[in-house]
């Protein structure tokens, strides 16, 4: 290698790398595209509905289980939605 040529050549490789690297962050990162979601999306409040109720309470840990539980009985908990049900 002589002088000048071999050194462009030397510096082109980690120029390209960077250059690609750049490239492929905006092009993921969509960074020129992106919106500020704090000031350009609406979120609309609605009051809390509900209730706190006391409804048991339960002191120490002697009890393995919890009162009620239905892992056993899968089918009482998971049942399939027909079309339309939301």
């Amino acid at each position: 290698m002589s002088g000048d040529g071999g050194t462009a050549i030397l510096l082109l490789g980690p120029a390209g790398a960077t250059g690609l690297y750049w490239y492929l962050y905006r092009y993921y990162r969509n960074t020129d595209k992106s919106h500020d979601f704090e000031h350009e999306t609406a979120v609309v409040a609605k009051p809390v509905t509900g209730s706190d109720d006391k409804v048991d309470e339960v002191k120490g840990t002697r009890d393995r289980r919890i009162r009620g539980n239905n892992v056993a009985d899968y089918r009482a908990r998971v049942q399939k939605l027909e079309p339309g049900d939301s």
